[in-house]
This record gives C-alpha cells, structure tokens and sequence, in this order.
C-alpha cells in the first residue's frame, strides 16, 4: 500500500522559512518515478509547485516559485523536502506530496497516482 505522509508546514512570517517533508512507503521505485509538490489555496486549483527524479535527482521547479523554493530527496530515507524561503503571503495553501511514473517535467496533477493527506503553510504579514 502506497503511503505518503507530509509535515512541517505551520505558521510563518513573509520573508520567513519552512521545510517540508515526504516520507514515501509502499512504493516500487523505478527510473522513470517522480516526486512532486503540489499546492492548493482556497478556492483555487491544485497547482504543480516542484518534482523531482528519484533516481538521478534532476529537478524542476514552478517559476512562481523558482529561485526561493528547491526540491531534494534523500534516497536511503524514502524522504523527499521542500525547502521555501522568502515565503510570500500568496505561497499560503496546504502542499501535497505526490509520486508517480511520469517523466521528467510532468507538472499536471491528474498525472500522478499517489497523494499525501496534505500540511498547512500559513504565511502572515
């Protein structure tokens, strides 16, 4: 059974910090599977915020984000991060973590097969 648990997200001021995790489990890793951050605000769509390749590492980033968010994973933990800094108030939304067998630079939701249950990030002015 595929399992993906998010934490880190909380309170945070703009121009502040958050790290979040993903802990994978159930998953059969192949060449092609991606990780991947996605977001979601009230009353707006769920959007592609980050992914990255399990095996090689190569990672792509939403440019609403690019240059203050980044993406890794560590292999031996299962465990995929989203560091965001310089958080705005309009980075508020929960984040999921999602995996899936999809190449590399897929950005549509509807595209990856496992979800998390999702962490809050608030950012306040």
């Amino acid at each position: 059974q595929v399992q993906l648990v998010e934490s880190g997200g909380g309170l945070v001021q703009a121009g502040g910090s958050l790290m979040l995790s993903c802990v994978a489990s159930g998953l059969t890793f192949r060449r092609s599977y991606t990780m991947g951050w996605f977001r979601q605000a009230p009353g707006k769509e769920r959007e592609f915020v980050a992914g990255i390749m399990w095996y090689g590492g190569n990672s792509y980033t939403a440019d609403s984000v690019k240059g203050r968010f980044s993406i890794s994973r560590d292999n031996a933990k299962s465990t995929v991060y989203l560091q965001m800094n310089s958080l705005k108030l309009e980075d508020t939304a929960v984040y999921y973590c999602a995996a899936g067998n999809v190449a590399y630079g897929t950005r549509r939701a509807a595209d990856f097969g496992s979800w998390g249950q999702g962490t809050q990030v608030t950012v306040s002015s």
